[in-house]
């Protein structure tokens, strides 16, 4: 009997604050939890809690070694400076996961909970108890780490074919150097 591929997804709920991070295992339809929690930048300037969120991304990576990485999409909410915040705090996220040579995908809210719930406006203890139903897990997880695990197992489900950021060569002062 031959044991089916296996791929390790990463999926991340982005924040300035609380960025979730969670880590699922598939081989064919079996879902396996890895790992799952929080990176935390409260009380820092700007500058240094993106600083936060793309080191502690790289260390996950390099202790984990994902093969691809899915991340929630930025909703625009009634506060500009906040979507521009958390905008920031997502490209910071981005710009790791790219550095470390994973591919990612991207993913609205609805169709995160549409994947993990079964609809798309599922409230936040929903989402973790399903995600604590689906990966076996003995109790919920934390409503970001659960987002991020939500992430990953909504890419697990789409298959990641349509929601890909594209890649390009990469450039030094406007120069193709790849």
């Amino acid at each position: 009997m031959t044991a089916l591929p296996s791929r390790r997804i990463l999926g991340l709920d982005p924040g300035l604050r609380v960025t979730g991070f969670g880590i699922v295992d598939v081989a064919g339809s079996r879902l396996t939890y890895v790992a799952s929690g929080s990176i935390r930048t409260e009380g820092e300037g700007l500058p240094t809690r993106l600083g936060i969120i793309a080191q502690d991304l790289t260390h996950i990576i390099r202790e984990f070694h994902p093969d691809e990485a899915s991340v929630e999409l930025v909703f625009v909410n009634v506060n500009p400076t906040s979507t521009l915040l958390l905008g920031q705090a997502r490209g910071g996220a981005i710009t790791a996961l790219v550095m470390a040579g994973l591919p990612v995908y991207e993913y609205t809210a609805n169709q995160i909970k549409q994947a993990v719930v079964g609809h798309g406006k599922a409230q936040k203890t929903q989402v973790q108890h399903m995600v604590q139903q689906l990966l076996q897990l003995p109790s919920a997880p934390s409503a970001d780490a659960a987002d991020a695990l939500a992430c990953a197992i909504c890419h697990i489900n789409s298959a990641g074919s349509t929601n890909r950021l594209p890649t390009h060569q990469r450039r030094r002062g406007g120069r193709m150097i790849g």
